[in-house]
């Protein structure tokens, strides 16, 4: 297949693939390349809760596995992404995030697109140190009465260690703590690398700096996708 403008009816839709271990900032690159492209950023996660709350058919069939304390399947997973990709919504493409993490996923959502007659365009893979990962994650403090968050580099509070609205003494979520930041970021982020090396050998990779600011991040993404899909 060959990459075609957006708006054309024939054109094939962008599917990306966006990459990043926790802290790397691939919501705010998800939420803006929604923005931009007209894309629709489908999240595993998202996903789920909205068809367990909408009690469809898959959601259901996910709930079962769930309130077992078992992995929900990846055919089952793939047929959800797959359920939104066939909404009028999804027209233009997607942005896939936090699926797959795998590379049995990878290989098995590949079979399904390309059966689709669809594939995943490029994959953006959003590279952080993992000590920087660590401190962005680890530096966040909420106020546990108005739920205001801070972080200690970035939006820290006037008076250190209270809320600047209400006084409350700040507290860290546990899953915040940099040791459980760290056991995260050790299983997260292997099978992610074998991932992002997968479709390397399709040569759909882009590798971006995380370290740079939120803005850098955008720009550098949009000089390297946006001449592939540009009218």
């Amino acid at each position: 297949m060959t990459d075609a403008p957006i708006g054309d009816a024939t054109a094939e839709r962008l599917i990306l693939l966006l990459v990043g271990a926790v802290g790397a900032g691939k919501g705010t690159q998800a939420s803006i390349l929604s923005r931009e492209f007209g894309l629709v950023h489908l999240a595993s996660g998202n996903l789920f809760r909205a068809a367990l709350a909408a009690g469809t058919p898959l959601g259901e069939a996910a709930r079962e596995y769930m309130e077992r304390g078992e992995l929900v399947p990846d055919e089952l997973t793939i047929a959800m992404f797959m359920e939104e990709l066939a909404r009028p919504a999804a027209d233009a493409g997607a942005i896939l995030d936090g699926f797959p993490r795998t590379v049995g996923q990878a290989m098995a959502l590949d079979d399904t697109l390309a059966a689709a007659g669809e594939r995943i365009r490029r994959v953006l893979s959003i590279e952080v140190p993992t000590e920087v990962l660590v401190r962005r994650v680890a530096g966040r403090w909420i106020c546990p009465q108005c739920s205001t968050t801070y972080h200690e580099d970035t939006d820290s509070p006037n008076d250190p260690g209270r809320c600047d609205r209400d006084g409350t003494a700040l507290r860290q979520r546990d899953d915040d703590r940099p040791e459980v930041v760290r056991a995260r970021l050790d299983k997260q982020v292997p099978p992610m690398l074998a991932v992002v090396e997968h479709y390397e050998r399709a040569g759909i990779v882009d590798r971006l700096d995380g370290t740079q600011s939120i803005e850098a991040v955008t720009e550098a993404i949009l000089a390297r996708i946006g001449p592939r899909v540009a009218s």
